[in-house]
């Protein structure tokens, strides 16, 4: 059942209560919890946060934190599938799910007692109604009619009271339209589950329950718009979406940035609504390498090709910034040009093709020097999340991802900031080397791109997703195909060689980038090619798969999407 109302529904009734909060490997889910951490404190509640990256971890976690247990909160987790099926809690045990993967399982949606969605749904004409996927208590006895109606027929040869034709007629009418509604069922069921897509940021869903207790400030703000900048940099929601709710956000901005009373410099905290450049990390980088391994302009521009570079110094010389100025890291460079960058980027924006170079967003300015970017927060934390190694373990790098929004950890910010830079050229030098040795393969209906060797960075789901998106992009804008944009891509990636296992991904087409239907295509592809597969991630569209099997599952997905 869907919970509107948070404070009297959700929140109020954990006051004083034991909670676990089960949180999904995901930058919206960390600043979601980090905001409820905050809640959670100053209402002295007692609370447990276990990071989780998958179905077994979140199982795990559960049954190792159920004693005396009553709530358990799961944030971008659990939500697409049977939670109670899934964790197998006791009846008094009540599940609250605030999670934007869509769309919600049917029977999370219609259990009224253990389970509880927090929000509203989006839509909820897509919603299938509980009678035509449920089978009532009464139709659940009509598999024993056939028991009953012998004994009747027996009754009717001594007593012929009942028809034994009529009862025949009566039995057939009865299998035929069980057998449509099951039909039917499946259908409906079928046209519900077949995108997976995302829905409002779970950071922001949590922020306006914070402000409704009359409990929000600029930093719990900040961390919604660092979850809600995720989902857009990631692609998980469109621009339009972006765009509605950065009109909300700014609307929160305005009044808190009104209510702040610290006017000292060097303490101050204030969020500015600013146009931001597709440019990654440009602020703490310089132009040249910003230009060149941000996917928009690398894309745009075809970067990884020598007329590509040549391109991108043109559009230097008519922005007036010299080489020199341009390789310098952007706060060396000098004052008239780093005022001037932004305007001059979308002067000439619409003459090399990079209309859509810029777009509306926020940026944090506390101290003398200290300017972020949403974006900026969402790269680092992004890198920091995913530079999992042997001696850094997953739930490290969670925590230290968390901990980078803190203001008083600028360090692990900034170091986050140094790593992202690795990651994004090994993902741009990637795409160069995919491209130039035409690796990109055509199935048909669809692209697949296998790589051969293990790279750390790519160990890992959203590095992979980021690859894959990138390569995507710059496919299409190599591709002579005309059905080049509305081609999904499955990227494949080996990630321990030792024992066989590869990542698997599926990205959308550019044309429909918000809404991915690999997750259905991928359990059929497994079932019918007999290949193994692990679908223990949260995104449908990611699962593991022996390498050996990877040619007969591709061929498997070829025909089933032909």
């Amino acid at each position: 059942m869907f919970v509107k109302d948070l404070k009297t529904e959700f929140y109020q009734l954990l006051i004083g209560k034991r909670i676990l909060v089960i949180v999904n490997y995901d930058i919206d889910a960390i600043c979601a919890s980090k905001i409820l951490q905050s809640l959670f404190k100053y209402d002295n509640m007692l609370y447990s946060i276990v990071p989780v990256m998958g179905i077994s971890g979140m199982k795990r976690a559960f049954h190792e934190n159920k004693e005396d247990l009553k709530y358990v909160l799961l944030v971008n987790c659990g939500g697409c599938i049977d939670i109670l099926q899934c964790l197998g809690p006791e009846p008094d045990v009540i599940i609250f799910i605030c999670d934007s993967h869509r769309p919600y399982d049917v029977c999370n949606i219609y259990n009224e007692v253990q389970v509880r969605i927090l929000g509203e749904p989006d839509n909820p004409e897509g919603i299938p109604k509980y009678e035509t996927i449920f089978v009532d208590s009464e139709d659940e006895d009509d598999d024993e009619d056939e028991d009953v109606d012998s004994s009747y027929e027996d009754n009717a040869a001594g007593t012929e009271k009942l028809d034994r034709v009529q009862c025949i007629e009566q039995r057939l009418v009865k299998r035929r339209q069980r057998r449509e509604w099951e039909q039917n069922s499946k259908k409906i069921m079928f046209e519900y589950t077949q995108f997976s897509y995302y829905a409002s940021s779970s950071a922001l869903t949590i922020f306006e329950l914070a402000w409704r207790l009359s409990k929000d400030s600029v930093d719990l703000l900040w961390w919604a718009i660092v979850g809600v900048t995720e989902q857009f940099l990631l692609g998980k929601i469109e621009s339009s979406a972006y765009t509605l709710v950065t009109d909300i956000i700014q609307s929160h901005v305005s009044r808190l940035n009104n209510k702040a009373t610290d006017q000292a410099i060097q303490t101050s905290v204030k969020i500015n609504f600013e146009n931001d450049l597709h440019l990654a990390l440009y602020r703490h980088w310089s132009v040249l390498d910003s230009l060149k391994y941000s996917i928009y302009p690398a894309c745009k521009l075809k970067l990884w090709t020598y007329k590509g570079e040549k391109v991108m110094h043109e559009l230097l010389v008519d922005m007036g910034l010299p080489l020199v100025q341009a390789k310098q890291t952007f706060s060396a460079m000098e004052l008239v040009l780093r005022k001037e960058f932004h305007d001059k980027m979308e002067s000439f924006a619409e003459k090399y093709r990079l209309t859509d170079v810029s777009f509306v967003s926020f940026v944090l300015k506390y101290g003398y020097r200290n300017n972020y970017a949403a974006a900026d927060y969402v790269y680092s934390m992004l890198a920091i999340l995913e530079s999992v190694q042997v001696d850094r373990t997953p739930e490290t790098c969670f925590l230290q991802s968390m901990d980078a929004l803190s203001r008083s950890n600028r360090e692990i910010l900034d170091g986050g900031i140094d790593i992202c830079k690795k990651l994004l050229s090994a993902i741009f030098k990637q795409v160069q080397s995919s491209l130039e040795m035409h690796a990109v393969h055509s199935a048909g209906s669809f692209l697949y791109f296998i790589m051969q060797e293990e790279i750390s960075f790519f160990t890992c789901p959203y590095g992979l997703i980021m690859l894959a998106r990138f390569l995507l992009r710059g496919h299409v804008a190599i591709s002579r195909n005309r059905r080049a944009q509305e081609l999904p891509l499955v990227a494949v990636a080996p990630i321990d060689l030792s024992r066989g296992f590869s990542l698997l991904v599926g990205i959308p087409p550019v044309c429909e980038a918000s809404k991915n239907f690999f997750g259905e295509a991928f359990e059929q592809a497994a079932r019918h090619s007999g290949s193994t597969i692990s679908k223990d991630c949260f995104e449908t569209s990611v699962i593991q798969i022996r390498h050996s099997d990877c040619t007969k599952f591709l061929d498997a997905l070829t025909v089933l999407l032909a």
